[in-house]
C-alpha cells in the first residue's frame, strides 16, 4: 500500500511538475504549421476556386451548411473578395508565425482560426490530411509546444541570462499584443459574429485572460507560489492535451486497420492495387505499374499495410518495436506521397506521427540542425567580395593607419 501510494504522488508530481515531451511537441507544431503553410503557398493560384467566391461550393450554399452544423469559419462574416484575401494572408502568417514559434500560446489560437476558417468554408475539396490537422490544430491550443525549437524558447533563455545579469527585462510586445486581441474579441463578441459553434469562443476567451494573469504574475512575482501554481496548471493542461494527441493518433490507425480487414479486397490482398491505376491517384503511372507488376509484391504491401496499422497502437508498451513500426509507417506515408500524389495527407499523418519518436532522436536531429545553420553562416560570412567591393577592400587596406595603436 506505501508502495503504491509513493508511485501514486510520485506520478502526481511528474505530471504536475513539468510539460512533458517538449521535443515531441515541438515537431508536432512545426509539422503541422509547416504542413498548412505548404498547402496554402501551393494552392495559392487556386485559392479562390478552393474557398472563395469562385468556387463550386459558393458563398450561399455554406451559409445554408453552416447554419445547419454551426461550425466557425470567419468568411461567413462578408462575402466580399478583400475580406477572403485578408483571411488568406491570415492563414499564412499564422502559419509562419506558430512554424517559427513567435509568442506560441497566442500564435496557436490565431492558427486554429486560420485553419477553422478556410477549411469549414468548404469541406468537400480536403483528402483525409485536413480532418487530421483541423483536429490537432485545436489540441495545439493546449500544449506548450514552444519550450525548445522556437523564438520564445530563445526569449526566454535571453531574460534569464538578462536577470542573473542583474538587468531588468520588460516585455512591451506581449501586452500590446494582448490588448489588440483583447479589442478585436469584445468587438467580435458584440457584434454577434462568434455566435454558432461554442469551441471557438470558448478557447478564445478562455485563453485571453490566462494570458493577461500570466504576465501578470510573472512581472509581480516571477519566482514566487502564484508563479509556481500557474506552471503546474500549465503543465496539467499540457500533459493531458499530449495525452489527446497520442490517443489520437493511435485512433485513427485502429479504426483505418480494423476497417480494412473487413473489407473484401484487403483480404485477398488485392485493394492497394486499385487506387494505384485511379488517374486522380496515378501522377506517375509508370510508377505504378512497377508497384503492382508482381502478385507477390501487391500481396505483401496489401497486408503490411493491415498488420502496421492494427498493431502499432499495442506496440507502445515496447519501445524498439514501436520505432521500427513507426519508421515503416512514416516511410509509407512517403510512398504515399509521391505514388499517390497526396504530399499534405502525408506531411500530416508524419507529424501526427512524430509525437511517438524517440528524445534522443531528436536531440541529435535539433543538434545536426543548429551544426547546420552555423555552417551555412560561416560560409556565408567568409563568402568571396563582388570584384568591386574587393578592389575598395585593397585600397582601403593600402592606405596608412593614422588613428591611435590598438
Amino acid at each position: 500500500m506505501n508502495r503504491l501510494a509513493l508511485y501514486f504522488s510520485r506520478g502526481i508530481a511528474r505530471v504536475t511538475g513539468v510539460a512533458l515531451a517538449p521535443y515531441q511537441t515541438a515537431i508536432v507544431r512545426i509539422g503541422f504549421s509547416l504542413t498548412w503553410l505548404l498547402f496554402l503557398l501551393r494552392e495559392l493560384p487556386h485559392r479562390h476556386e478552393l474557398y472563395g467566391p469562385d468556387g463550386p461550393w459558393s458563398w450561399e450554399l455554406a451559409q445554408q451548411l453552416i447554419g445547419a452544423n454551426g461550425a466557425f469559419t470567419a468568411l461567413m462574416w462578408s462575402d466580399g473578395r478583400v475580406w477572403f484575401e485578408a483571411v488568406y494572408a491570415f492563414g499564412v502568417l499564422t502559419s509562419v508565425l506558430l512554424l517559427l514559434g513567435w509568442r506560441t500560446r497566442t500564435m496557436s489560437v490565431l492558427f486554429m482560426i486560420g485553419v477553422l476558417s478556410l477549411q469549414n468554408r468548404s469541406i468537400f475539396v480536403g483528402d483525409g490530411g485536413d480532418n487530421v490537422l483541423h483536429l490537432m490544430s485545436i489540441y495545439l491550443v493546449f500544449t506548450r509546444c514552444a519550450q525548445v525549437w522556437s523564438l520564445d524558447e530563445r526569449r526566454e533563455r535571453r531574460a534569464r541570462a538578462a536577470h542573473a545579469r542583474g538587468e531588468r527585462v520588460v516585455d512591451r510586445t506581449g501586452p500590446v499584443l494582448w490588448c489588440v486581441l483583447g479589442f478585436a474579441l469584445i468587438a467580435l463578441t458584440l457584434a454577434g459574429k462568434l455566435d454558432g459553434d461554442p469551441v471557438v469562443p470558448v478557447l478564445m476567451w478562455g485563453v485571453w485572460p490566462a494570458l493577461g494573469v500570466w504576465w501578470l504574475v510573472g512581472q509581480r512575482s516571477p519566482s514566487g507560489q502564484p508563479r509556481m501554481m500557474l506552471d503546474a496548471v500549465g503543465n496539467i493542461v499540457h500533459n493531458g492535451a499530449l495525452l489527446v494527441i497520442m490517443a489520437e493518433a493511435c485512433l485513427i490507425y485502429a479504426t483505418a486497420g480494423w476497417y480494412k480487414i473487413q473489407g473484401s479486397r484487403w483480404q485477398d490482398g488485392t485493394a492497394v492495387y486499385y487506387p494505384l491505376h485511379l488517374e486522380y491517384f496515378s501522377p506517375w503511372p509508370a510508377l505504378g505499374d512497377l508497384l503492382t507488376a508482381g502478385a507477390t509484391m501487391l500481396l505483401v504491401v496489401t497486408y503490411g499495410t493491415v498488420i502496421v496499422q492494427v498493431a502499432f497502437p499495442f506496440t507502445l508498451i515496447n519501445r524498439r518495436v514501436k520505432n521500427v513500426l513507426l519508421v515503416a509507417m512514416m516511410t509509407e506515408h512517403a510512398v504515399i506521397a509521391v505514388v499517390l500524389g497526396l504530399p499534405f495527407f502525408s506531411l500530416a499523418m508524419i507529424a501526427a506521427d512524430a509525437v511517438f519518436l524517440p528524445t534522443p532522436f531528436l536531440r541529435r536531429l535539433g543538434d545536426w540542425a543548429s551544426r547546420a545553420r552555423g555552417r551555412a553562416v560561416r560560409r556565408g560570412r567568409r563568402a568571396p567580395l563582388p570584384p568591386q567591393r574587393a578592389r575598395q577592400a585593397g585600397e582601403k587596406a593600402e592606405q596608412p593607419h593614422v588613428g591611435f595603436p590598438a
